[in-house]
């Protein structure tokens, strides 16, 4: 056997070419490989693919049990071509070749490295180079066996696997389990064993995040190393935990037949890129893990002034208009957001008909009803007052009653059974269709051109479940197709106007995945409504985005008080502001409190797309009373943290100011209350126990600090 050691960036890989030439990865942490971990050389014959890959028509030379893809075929059958190394932008870039000789399948695979990041980008390229078609039903981006294998523990008693919970205003609910709570306990002597379980966590459709982000956390407690990754794809995703002999394995995949009704036929010469998946290596914190998970955010993203400077938005939407626009609506508001210092100002839905809207959508021309002048009057009016105007679209859909709809052909939208595919009365457009984007293309220079718009609210409010049926063998392949065409769109659309910001929103944060994260500069966290619950929302945003992308409501209520109003700001100062609520009709001391907090994000707004994020308190869970989101500037040696109480009867909490990875001298610690100034509440700073008491006297109340080191 021939091993193969790559240490990169802190990132231990260890590969071994088997005596049957056979490619395996044995080792993938931040932490250096022990031979002795893998004893059983029977066991490396049958498992340790690099590469999951099942084909139609391809029998299994070893067991399984269940659904779980283990010993894929041809997958456990390819045979090792060669391995190449380069250097590019990111950093070492590695290109492994494997092939099945009865098949003529190659696989090809890309892992890139990024410098100073312990972060890998893994995807796999398929190729049938022999002389018959083949069909394949599942492609894994990253799979890894044996990532208990530190420490002498079971897996069941060391072993913790955090799944980040999502769903319409219950966005970024984290929860940590351990095996046995998800059903993996220890049922034979030996080893956990050949078990039918599977741990599934997956997506089918085209909202990417309607139950789960496409992330997952695994920690190893007693031997202190941590495993992250995130799927970066906007449509159906699947990973698995499952076993195979003495060992754990993690699969990590797009689109699956058996999850989600994908299958593709490659005829001879055809290729197919499995999507990408980053994998990250860490101690078992979390806060680390997601520190050099939000490094790559930054890295992959595309490079635009929106994420560098970090303009404010003022949205006329929740807590203020709810989709019910009108010229005279909005010119109040736009006097007032431009005297808070707002800087982009987004009209919201509604603007494009004067009665019941939902079914009609998809012309995109303004109602004359709402807006006498044109639209045109209320953007020119923004961009006098010196914001740049913004407008609400869901260009993905049409409504069952636009008149459009009603006289394209069927292959416009998505079709199964013969029929198109209804979701809420609308139907859903097919990005493969060069017709489809050129009217797409064609609306989007009107509205670009004529209202002079700079700022799109991109939403999506469907699901149109499992794919579409035209020109396609499998369902889950029509979708597929669908979605990297609707990404092709977007990078086109960006290459014509580079300055245009796009706003991803789907029903608030349904598709907060870095596919369209790489490509759109700002991400709707969620239409949550009461701004008690956001604060949950708000403390974990940085879990699933870079936090100068997540974008925060905060609504003033009408009638309020003025801890609502900072509790409301605290939401989004350590993020990205995304101002609403009736701004008019407030009064002058709780306006003052926006205004004060407007201020204060521009004066550290510059340090907030640098920041890291971490977690005095640990992750929010809906049910805490307490919750803490900390963003630290390294370079500066600051660090800010929001504070929450969202009810109880406690009113005190005590707390780590300081990351948890810093060794800080807790005598050179120094903090101070940030926001609000001019409401002061109780707290202070013991160098004794380097803790931070805090003392909130009201049922709900927030303040953002800000800690020197």
């Amino acid at each position: 056997m021939r091993y193969i050691h790559i240490n990169e960036n802190g990132i231990y890989l260890v590969f071994v070419v088997s005596k049957e030439n056979q490619l395996k990865l044995l080792h993938f942490a931040s932490v250096p490989y022990d031979k002795k971990r893998i004893i059983n050389e029977g066991h490396l014959k049958e498992g340790f693919q690099f590469v999951q890959l099942d084909c139609a028509g391809f029998d299994r030379p070893y067991e399984r049990h269940g659904n779980k893809y283990v010993v894929t075929s041809p997958g456990c059958l390819l045979e090792y071509v060669e391995m190449s190394e380069s250097i590019n932008e990111q950093g070492k870039h590695l290109i492994i070749v494997q092939e099945e000789p009865v098949s003529k399948l190659r696989v090809t695979s890309s892992i890139q490295f990024f410098t100073g990041v312990q972060v890998v980008r893994f995807s796999h390229t398929v190729e049938n180079r022999g002389e018959k078609s083949q069909t394949l039903t599942y492609l894994s981006s990253f799979s890894y066996t044996g990532f208990e294998k530190e420490g002498e523990s079971f897996a069941q008693d060391k072993i913790h696997l955090s799944i980040p919970h999502n769903g319409w205003q219950k966005e970024l609910n984290w929860r940590t389990y351990t095996l046995s709570e998800l059903g993996f306990s220890k049922t034979q002597y030996h080893s956990i064993g050949r078990t039918s379980k599977c741990i599934e966590v997956t997506n089918t459709g085209n909202w990417s995040t309607k139950a789960y982000l496409p992330m997952g956390f695994i920690t190893n407690k007693e031997a202190n190393i941590g495993l992250i990754w995130q799927i970066e794809h906007n449509g159906s995703w699947h990973y698995e935990i499952a076993d195979q002999n003495d060992y754990m394995l993690l699969n990590v995949s797009g689109p699956t037949e058996i999850q989600s009704h994908w299958s593709q036929v490659l005829k001879p010469k055809e290729t197919f890129t499995s999507v990408p998946v980053a994998v990250g290596v860490s101690d078992a914190s979390f806060d680390q893990a997601i520190g050099e998970l939000t490094k790559y955010r930054r890295r992959i993203r595309r490079k635009n002034k929106d994420n560098e400077h970090l303009p404010i938005i003022f949205n006329d939407y929740m807590n203020c208009l709810w989709a019910d626009p009108t010229t005279e609506k909005e010119l109040p508001l736009i006097q007032k957001a431009a005297q808070l210092g707002c800087e982009y100002y987004v009209i919201d839905a509604g603007w494009y008909d004067s009665g019941y809207w939902w079914n009609k959508v998809g012309e995109w021309k303004e109602s004359l009803e709402r807006f006498p002048n044109g639209i045109k009057e209320v953007t020119d009016t923004i961009r006098a007052l010196g914001m740049i105007p913004g407008i609400w679209l869901e260009l993905e859909v049409m409504g069952v009653e636009c008149d459009i709809a009603k006289k394209v052909p069927d292959d416009w939208f998505f079709v199964r059974h013969g029929k198109r595919i209804y979701d809420r009365s609308r139907y859903q457009l097919d990005f493969r269709n060069p017709e489809v984007v050129n009217y797409i293309n064609q609306v989007m220079e009107r509205i670009i051109t004529e209202y002079g718009v700079g700022y799109i609210k991109l939403d999506y409010n469907i699901e149109p479940g499992i794919g579409t049926e035209l020109g396609v063998t499998s369902v889950g392949q029509g979708l597929l197709e669908h979605e990297r065409a609707y990404l092709k769109w977007l990078d086109s659309l960006f290459e014509r106007y580079p300055n245009l910001v796009i706003e991803n929103c789907s029903s608030g944060g349904l598709r907060m995945d870095y596919a369209l994260l790489a490509r759109c500069s700002i991400q709707s966290t969620s239409d949550q409504e009461e701004f008690l619950n956001y604060a949950m929302i708000s403390a974990n945003a940085a879990t699933g985005v870079a936090p100068e992308q997540a974008a925060i409501w905060s609504y003033p209520l009408k009638e309020g008080d003025k801890e609502e109003v900072i509790f409301n700001m605290v939401n989004a100062l350590l993020l990205r502001i995304h101002q609403s609520g009736h701004i008019v009709e407030l009064s002058n001391e709780r306006y003052q409190l926006v205004k004060e907090g407007i201020e204060f994000y521009k004066s550290i707004r510059s340090e907030i797309k640098k920041g890291l994020p971490y977690w005095p308190l640990g992750l929010a869970m809906c049910e805490d009373k307490w919750m803490c989101y900390g963003c630290d500037i390294e370079e500066k040696r600051t660090a800010y943290m929001a504070v929450w109480k969202v009810g109880g009867e406690e009113e005190r909490i005590s707390l780590l100011p300081v990351p948890k990875r810093k060794q800080i001298d807790p005598n050179q610690v120094k903090v101070t209350l940030a926001y609000p100034i001019s409401e002061t509440v109780e707290f202070n700073y013991e160098a004794e126990r380097g803790t931070l008491e805090v003392v909130f006297s009201h049922a709900y109340m927030a303040r953002i600090f800000k800690v020197n080191y």
